[in-house]
């Protein structure tokens, strides 16, 4: 199974980051739709009949109880 290190997760950490300021400036108006819709299509969020769905990436398709918490 694949292992996250240091590297790995301080830049899993710093696009969490920045997808969260992203998110933050749309719902504060600073960003517009049609801006916000390629950034939050690129981290995986999307929306159908008003329910939105969060795709996330698993390394190869496997997880351990630490990394599902």
């Amino acid at each position: 199974m694949y292992q996250y290190d240091a590297f790995d997760q301080t830049l899993i950490e710093e696009r969490a980051a920045q997808f969260r300021q992203q998110t933050t400036r749309y719902l504060d108006g600073t960003l517009t739709e049609e801006q916000y819709l390629p950034l939050r299509l690129m981290n995986g969020l999307y929306i159908q009949l008003h329910a939105p769905m969060l795709r996330i990436a698993i390394p190869n398709g496997q997880l351990n109880s630490v990394q599902l918490r």
